[in-house]
């Protein structure tokens, strides 16, 4: 029974790892990428849920609902980096600080917003595969576990191919190790970034539909991600998108092994354990940092 529990949660720990995964790339590239420490991001992945939920009401699948949405998020992306860029970046006042304070009031509107658009009521979704499981042999997965898993990998693999192959994957790169240096080769740094960011928010769209197909959601559980989220980009890597995958996937195992040998009370404290010991013991994270 002991080894049965411990490989159903091993398993399980892995898949939701790839739905932690998702939340976390778009931090990734704004605050490990960019030094923008965007705390808003899990409140618009709570959004992008909501946008999700309301394609589903149209009979749209969930994660097709996302894809939809996706070139929205992005432009509203695009638009609040220019805003920040315009009141802090061109000011010289870009410090941590200031983005903090920025982007926890920008979580906090939206986060009213949508209470006064939606209430307080836990929403969910409707699909085929919802409420279905994969078996083998003593395993159970669940295939709500197993779509995030999946949209999470994509996301991961397309967003690396994407910084490692393309001109201006390669530029973004570039802008977070020396902006200076991408006027040389006439590339404006904000201009990068603000392109960065939209991508980056984009993300929040696709994380809000593996969010919603796990679990019903309300306006609240964003706040549930922002340290999970910070805690596996530090132990990453700052800006590495393949440490990202790593330590989202461990964060996932250690959270389910924790669930099921110790209790869920102590699941939410697992990563702040481990944002404390790779401050303490590597800070740099698993892969370094990723320029």
């Amino acid at each position: 029974m002991i080894i049965e529990l411990g490989v159903n949660a091993v398993v399980t720990g892995l898949l939701l790892g790839g739905l932690y995964a998702v939340a976390s790339l778009g931090l990734t590239i704004a605050f490990g990428l960019l030094q923008i420490p965007n705390v808003a991001q899990p409140t618009f992945m709570v959004l992008g849920a909501y946008c999700a939920c309301f394609g589903n009401l149209l009979g749209v699948d969930p994660v097709i609902a996302s894809m939809i949405f996706a070139p929205v998020f992005y432009l509203a992306g695009m638009i609040f980096y220019q805003a920040y860029f315009v009141c802090f970046e061109r000011r010289g006042r870009g410090n941590t600080l200031q983005g903090f304070t920025f982007f926890f009031g920008v979580a906090m509107v939206l986060e009213v917003a949508l209470i006064l658009a939606v209430g307080v009521d836990l929403r969910s979704v409707d699909a085929v595969y919802i409420g279905k499981s994969l078996t083998i042999g003593f395993v159970t997965m669940p295939y709500r576990f197993i779509i995030p898993f999946v949209i999470g990998s994509a996301v991961g693999a397309g967003m690396w191919l994407f910084l490692t192959r393309t001109h201006m994957g390669l530029a973004i790169r570039a802008v977070a190790h020396d902006a200076n240096a991408l006027r040389i080769v006439a590339l404006n740094p904000a201009q990068v970034k603000r392109h960065a960011f939209g991508i980056a928010m984009m993300t929040a769209a696709l994380a809000g539909a593996a969010l919603i197909v796990v679990n019903p959601v309300d306006p609240f559980v964003g706040r549930e991600y922002i340290g999970r989220s910070f805690a596996i980009v530090v132990l990453a890597g700052m800006g590495s998108v393949p440490g990202t995958l790593v330590a989202a996937v461990i964060i996932g195992l250690l959270e389910s092994l924790v669930i099921t040998f110790v209790g869920a009370t102590w699941a939410p404290g697992v990563a702040f354990a481990v944002l404390l010991a790779t401050l303490a013991i590597r800070p740099s994270g698993i892969f370094g940092i990723a320029r």
